[in-house]
């Protein structure tokens, strides 16, 4: 909603500004998924690496 009220503001100052920003947002949503896919897939490696570690601690722990 913050980012929708702030494109309003910048259609009303600087219009043409806005329309750019409005073509060229989906462009750059497109060319950083690659990069999301990445930090998930990272994310979920270096989770389970933790759980690995962190395995013989939890079942000492337990007994």
């Amino acid at each position: 909603m913050l980012t929708f009220v702030l494109w309003c503001l910048l259609l009303i100052f600087c219009w043409p500004l806005a329309l750019i920003a409005l073509v060229l947002y989906p462009i750059v949503w497109l060319l950083l998924v690659p990069f999301r896919l990445v930090g998930i897939a990272v994310h979920g490696v270096l989770a389970l690496v933790t759980a690995v570690i962190f395995l013989p601690v939890r079942v000492l722990r337990a007994i």
